[in-house]
């Protein structure tokens, strides 16, 4: 059973880079990221509940902004994180190699190369793991154990010492502020 607000279906899902190399340390490419969580909830009827972004991963917990049946739903879903993930991946590539101030570049190329080599999916580089996980919410309990876990990840990483510090994340939307992402606050 998968627990509804308003008849939709929410998710927890996951999405990590490869080999979790952490790229996520530069504004730059958290902005990438950003951005295009933006559009796909402008452009694409993804709604977000909560959400983390940590140097070599992404936590939300979203749904979509339609009706549609559970196997339809989880298809679109699937495709808006594919879609989401291919343009995001292009994107920080791009951004990555063509910044002057980034002192990885050669070391992180060759990590994508190296997982992409061997996938006949791939053109050149591989950016995310293959795939993401998602986990229906299938309860108020289990939803807010999740919004937790999302929120305590940089308090856990010894980044920040209250969760609503943390820049990238929607824990400041939780404690009554506003952050850099439209969430929908349950």
């Amino acid at each position: 059973m998968q627990y509804h607000f308003l008849t939709k279906t929410v998710y927890f899902i996951t999405t990590t880079v490869v080999d979790w190399v952490d790229v996520f340390t530069r504004p730059i490419y958290n902005h990438i990221l950003i951005d295009s969580l933006s559009y796909c909830q402008t452009n694409k009827g993804l709604v977000i509940y909560s959400w983390v972004l940590m140097s070599n991963h992404l936590h939300l917990i979203v749904a979509l902004d339609r009706t549609l049946s559970y196997e339809q739903e989880v298809l679109e879903l699937s495709n808006v994180i594919r879609d989401f993930k291919k343009f995001t991946s292009k994107k920080i590539i791009d951004a990555i190699n063509n910044n002057p101030e980034e002192s990885r570049t050669e070391w992180m190329m060759n990590r994508f190369w190296f997982a992409g080599a061997n996938d006949k999916k791939i053109k050149d580089f591989r950016f995310w793991q293959e795939g993401y996980y998602r986990e229906d919410i299938s309860s108020e309990e289990f939803l807010r154990q999740k919004i937790n876990y999302i929120h305590m990840n940089p308090v856990r990483r010894e980044i920040v010492s209250e969760p609503e510090h943390y820049k990238y994340s929607s824990a400041i939307d939780y404690a009554g502020g506003k952050g850099i992402l439209d969430v929908v606050v349950v």
